[in-house]
Formats: structure tokens, sequence, C-alpha cells
């Protein structure tokens, strides 16, 4: 016959993050990544920061790889 000898299973505490901690990051990265977003897509150089089509070339090949037309 074999004993049985049940071990104590640890609790495990799940800690909780408040949303007032997290919401300001997640209003800054919603944020930039619409910025990004933006400069990916539909930037062609009339409201960029430097003059002409640089960002436009920058990102030109990522836009085909995304699926975003330019020409």
């Amino acid at each position: 016959m074999s004993s049985a000898v049940a071990t104590p299973v640890p609790e495990v505490e799940i800690p909780s993050i408040p949303l007032a901690e997290i919401a300001p990051w997640a209003l800054f990265f919603g944020l930039l990544g619409t910025l990004v977003l933006f400069f990916i897509s539909a930037d062609q150089g009339a409201i960029s920061l430097p003059a002409g089509t640089a960002i436009h070339e920058w990102v030109h090949d990522g836009r085909h790889l995304l699926g975003y037309p330019c020409h």
C-alpha cells in the first residue's frame, strides 16, 4: 500500500496594476503609434517637417510591404 502525502500548494498572489498608472503610458504609445502610422501611410511630403519628400523616400519600401499605394 502506498501512502499519499498531500503537499501544501502555495498561494500565488497576482499583482494588480492600477488603471491610473497605465493610462498615461497607453495614451503616449497610442499617439506615438498614430504618428508613426501617419508617416508610413499618408504623408506625401505636404505636411512633413523636413521640406520635400524625405520621409516618403525613407519609408517607401515599407509602404509597399504594408500594402499602401504611393504611386
